[in-house]
């Protein structure tokens, strides 16, 4: 039996394919963020191996990274912008895995802003994944700006600090970066910062956060002092955060144009 595709409307104009669009609206699916520099990305690599692991796991199929790749550089070069901010999101649809590609204005350089931020109850589920569906992380946040903080920091039952709503963090003790290991999503500028700077990876209680001098969120977007979680109050290290940037700054950008031409995006 042939199930007919799905009709669709967006505010009340017909959805151009809607097949594509159930797919996209299913919620089910995964993604990974970067920023794009001049044509390049740091850690692209590192981009790629994350939609391949988790399309097996999630779809049972892998995603080519020449694909993502040849999408990728196609969206940059429609958009104008070789200096963006890209999402690649996958979707399964039946047999097809669906790839969908945002590009947007770039985020500034430099150092975010100064971060102040409350502890909540609540691990993302498969927490080890990018995934969509992030209701409950979005919820913590917004609750955390209406109560006058920058954002929420997820924690476990038993009051292990996992991670922040929408980035990684990590505690600087004097010696060493020390990154929580709760359940939480390693994110490729973690990933990439971790080795070029002295760190440990360890459990981190909420009870030990006095004991830190500094801290910092990472994500694609931005690396950002912490000044604040709940009442324990950071300086802004400055020294610490130079040498972070400074890290950041040497890691070599990859051209998402491979140049092969290998027609591999249908």
């Amino acid at each position: 039996m042939t199930t007919s595709p799905a009709h669709i409307e967006i505010d009340g104009v017909p959805a151009a394919d809607p097949a594509s669009l159930a797919a996209v609206l299913s919620g089910y699916g995964h993604f990974t963020a970067m920023q794009v520099r001049d044509g390049r990305v740091k850690g692209l690599g590192l981009h790629l191996d994350r939609l391949d692991r988790a399309t097996r796991e999630l779809f049972g199929e892998p995603l080519p990274g020449g694909r993502v790749r040849d999408l990728l550089a196609r969206a940059v070069g429609a958009s104008g912008r070789r200096d963006s901010s890209a999402r690649v999101y996958v979707y399964g649809d039946g047999p097809r895995v669906r790839v969908v590609v945002t590009v947007r204005e770039a985020a500034p350089d430099g150092l975010g802003a100064p971060q102040r931020l409350t502890a909540v109850d609540y691990l993302r589920p498969a927490a080890h994944l990018k995934h969509l569906g992030g209701f409950g992380q979005t919820y913590h946040g917004d609750a955390a700006r209406r109560a006058g903080f920058d954002g929420a920091l997820l924690t476990t039952p038993a009051g292990e600090v996992a991670e922040g709503a929408v980035a990684n963090i990590a505690f600087w003790d004097g010696t060493s970066l020390v990154w929580p290991t709760a359940p939480h999503l390693t994110g490729i500028t973690m990933a990439l910062l971790a080795p070029r700077l002295p760190s440990v990876h360890r459990p981190v209680a909420l009870g030990e956060l006095p004991g830190f001098r500094a801290a910092f969120t990472a994500n694609s977007r931005t690396i950002a002092p912490v000044t604040a979680v709940d009442g324990v109050t950071y300086p802004v290290d400055e020294a610490l955060m130079a040498r972070v940037l400074g890290a950041y700054a040497e890691v070599p950008g990859e051209e998402i144009d491979s140049g092969d031409g290998d027609g591999s995006a249908g």
